[in-house]
C-alpha cells in the first residue's frame, strides 16, 4: 500500500517536468539536484527493500499503485492524492468500454423504437447520423480526459476550463448531473437484462405471466451480482473485462452470420427506402428525430472509461485512444447488426407486437424456427446486458467517489472512503447498490414511472456533456491556453467542439419528447419533470450548504499534500 506521505516527500520531483505556467511558486530545486536526489533514492530503495517475497509483493502493490511517471505528475498536479489501484491496461480499458457501451447489443434491445418512429429506413439513417455526431463528441470527450484523467471527469473539467467567475457553479450541478446519470444507470441496465429474461422465459414457456414484481427482482438480481464482481472480485476486474470482451465480438459474429444464413430477407428498397410514422405524428422527419433516442441510448457512456482513470496506467495515453476506438469499432458493429436485423425482420407489425415483449428474441425465432437456437442467440445478449451493468456499478461508484471526495455530495467524508486492502470505495459502491434497489421498487408500482427515471439518466449525460464541451468551445473561442495532453486536436479542435454542442443539444431536446404524441399520463415521458426536480434540488443544496464546502477541483490545482 501506497505510503501517505509519498505525495508530500516527492512532490518536488513530480512537479519539476511540467512546464512553468503550472508551478505557483519558485522553491524548488533545480533539475540537476533532482537528478541526484532520483539516484539517491533509487540506490536507497534497492537497499531498504527485502529480499523476501512478502516484501516484494508489497513493494508491486506500491508501484502498482503508483502508475507510470506521467500519471504521478498528472495526480500531483490535480491535488490528488493516489488511492486507487491502476490495474488496468489498454485491453482491459478499451474491452471495459466496449462492454458497457454495448452497441450491437443495445441497438437490438431496444429496436422497437426507431421501428414505431422512423421505421427501417429512418432506423439506418439515423443511426449513422447519431453515430458521426457522437463521435464529435467522443473526440472532443478523450481530448479532455488526455489533459486532466481523474474519475470526475465532466465536472472537473469544467471547473478547469469553465470561465473563472463560473467554475465553481457550473462543475457543481454538472456533478450533480453525472451522479444523476450514473446512479439511475445501474438500474436501467439491470431492468434491459431482466426484461430480456422474461422474454426468453415467455419463449420457452407460453403459460408464463409476467408481473411486475417479477421484473424488479430480477433487476436486484441482476445488481446483486454486479456488485459482487465489483467488491469480493474486483481486483479480478480487469481480467474478466477481456475475457467478456471476447463474447461481445464473437457473439456479434454468431448473431450476425445466422440471421444472413437463415433469416428471410427484405429488398434493399424496401429496407433503405421504408420510412414509417408509426406512432402517429403526422410528419415523418419528426417521428425520426424522436426515434434517434433508441441509438442515442446504444452510443452513450463515452464518459464512463474516463471516471477508471485513476485505475489506469498511463491514462493520459491510454484513456483517449481506447475512448476513439471504442466508438469506431461499436459504431461500426452496431450498424452492421441493425442493418441485419432490419432485412431479417418480416412482418414488422407482428415483430413488435410480439408476445415475448422484445421484438429482436422474435426475429430470432423467425429465423431459426428453433426455440432452442432463439433461447442460445438471445442469450448471448443477456450476458453482455449483465456484464454491462457490472461496469455501470464500477463507473458510477468511481463518479460518486470522485464528487464525494470533492465535497458536493452529503456525506462526502463517507463517500470518499476508500477501505485500506480493498482499494476500492467500497461505501460508494454499496449506496450505489442502495440507489438501484431503491429504484427498482418503483417498478412495482409503475412500468411507466420506472422507465421514465431510467431513461433521465440519458438527458443527465447528455446536459453534462453540453456544459463541459461547450467550456472547451469558449476556450478556444477565445484562444486561451489549453492545458498539455497527448491526445490534441489541434486547429480542428474548435470545429469539432462546436459541432458537438450543437449535435447534442437536439439530441438533448428530442430525449425529453414521448415516444407517442399526444400521450395520456401512463405513456407520458415524465423526465423534464424529474429532471427539473432533481436540478433545483442541487440548486437548494448548493444554496444552503454545497457553496460553503465544495470548493471545486480547481482550488486543488497544485496544491501539495
Amino acid at each position: 500500500m501506497q505510503h501517505p506521505g509519498y505525495a508530500t516527500s516527492h512532490c518536488h520531483r513530480i512537479v519539476s517536468d511540467y512546464p512553468s505556467a503550472f508551478h505557483r511558486t519558485s522553491l524548488f530545486p533545480c533539475r540537476a539536484s533532482l537528478a541526484y536526489n532520483d539516484m539517491a533514492d533509487t540506490k536507497l530503495e534497492a537497499e531498504v527493500i527485502p529480499r523476501d517475497s512478502e516484501s516484494q509483493e508489497e513493494h508491486a502493490v506500491v508501484s502498482e499503485k503508483k502508475g507510470t511517471p506521467d500519471d504521478q505528475k498528472d495526480m500531483h498536479r490535480m491535488g490528488k492524492k493516489q488511492e486507487l489501484r491502476r490495474n488496468f491496461r489498454f485491453v482491459s480499458i478499451f474491452g471495459y468500454s466496449m462492454i458497457l457501451m454495448a452497441t450491437w447489443e443495445t441497438v437490438l434491445t431496444t429496436l422497437i423504437i426507431p421501428l414505431t418512429n422512423g421505421g427501417t429506413g429512418g432506423a439506418i439513417f439515423v443511426f449513422i447520423g447519431t453515430a458521426i455526431g457522437m463521435g464529435f463528441v467522443i473526440a472532443s470527450m478523450a481530448e479532455m480526459a488526455s489533459m486532466a484523467p481523474t474519475s470526475g471527469g465532466q465536472y472537473h473539467w469544467v471547473s478547469e476550463f469553465a470561465p473563472k467567475k463560473h467554475q465553481k457553479f457550473l462543475s457543481y450541478v454538472v456533478g450533480w448531473l453525472c451522479v444523476l446519470g450514473w446512479q439511475t444507470g445501474i438500474a436501467s441496465i439491470a431492468f434491459l437484462a431482466g426484461g430480456q429474461i422474461q422474454g426468453l422465459i415467455i419463449l420457452n414457456n407460453a403459460s408464463y405471466v409476467p408481473q411486475r414484481w417479477h421484473g424488479t427482482l430480477l433487476i436486484i438480481a441482476v445488481a446483486s451480482f454486479s456488485i459482487i464482481f465489483n467488491t469480493l472480485l474486483a481486483r479480478k476486474l480487469p481480467l474478466v473485462e477481456g475475457t467478456v470482451l471476447v463474447l461481445h465480438i464473437f457473439g456479434f459474429f454468431a448473431i450476425f452470420i445466422t440471421m444472413w444464413v437463415l433469416g428471410p430477407r427484405s429488398k434493399a428498397s424496401d429496407v433503405f427506402g421504408s420510412f414509417q410514422d408509426n406512432a402517429g405524428w403526422g410528419n415523418v422527419g419528426l417521428s425520426c428525430l424522436v426515434g434517434q433516442l433508441a441509438p442515442i441510448f446504444s452510443l452513450l457512456g463515452s464518459d464512463a472509461a474516463t471516471h477508471m482513470s485513476e485505475e489506469l496506467r498511463d491514462a493520459a495515453h491510454t484513456l483517449p485512444r481506447a475512448m476513439i476506438w471504442t466508438a469506431i469499432i461499436n459504431s461500426t458493429l452496431g450498424f452492421l447488426m441493425l442493418v441485419t436485423f432490419c432485412f431479417c425482420l418480416g412482418d414488422v407489425e407482428s415483430v413488435i407486437m410480439t408476445a415475448t415483449g422484445q421484438p429482436h428474441i422474435q426475429v430470432m425465432y423467425n429465423a431459426t424456427q428453433s426455440t432452442a437456437g432463439a433461447t442460445a442467440l438471445a442469450s448471448i445478449t443477456v450476458v453482455m446486458a449483465i456484464f454491462g451493468c457490472v461496469n455501470n456499478v464500477a463507473t458510477c461508484s468511481r463518479q460518486l467517489f470522485a464528487f464525494a471526495r470533492d465535497h458536493g455530495v452529503p456525506g462526502g467524508a463517507f463517500l470518499s472512503r476508500v477501505r485500506p486492502g480493498w482499494d476500492i470505495p467500497l461505501n460508494s459502491v454499496l449506496v450505489s447498490f442502495a440507489v438501484s434497489i431503491g429504484l427498482s421498487m418503483i417498478n412495482i408500482g409503475s412500468t411507466v414511472a420506472f422507465n421514465s427515471i431510467a431513461s433521465l439518466g440519458t438527458c443527465a449525460l447528455l446536459s453534462s456533456y453540453i456544459i463541459s464541451i461547450s467550456c472547451m468551445f469558449l476556450k478556444r473561442w477565445r484562444n486561451e491556453p489549453l492545458l498539455p495532453s497527448k491526445f490534441n486536436l489541434g486547429k480542428a479542435g474548435i470545429w469539432i467542439n462546436g459541432i458537438s454542442v450543437l449535435y447534442l443539444s437536439v439530441a438533448f431536446l428530442f430525449a425529453f419528447f414521448p415516444t407517442f404524441p399526444h400521450p395520456t399520463p401512463d405513456l407520458m415521458n415524465w423526465n423534464i419533470l424529474i429532471y427539473g426536480v432533481v436540478v433545483v434540488f442541487s440548486l437548494v443544496y448548493f444554496v444552503i450548504k454545497g457553496r460553503k464546502v465544495y470548493e471545486g477541483p480547481v482550488e486543488y490545482i497544485n496544491r501539495v499534500y
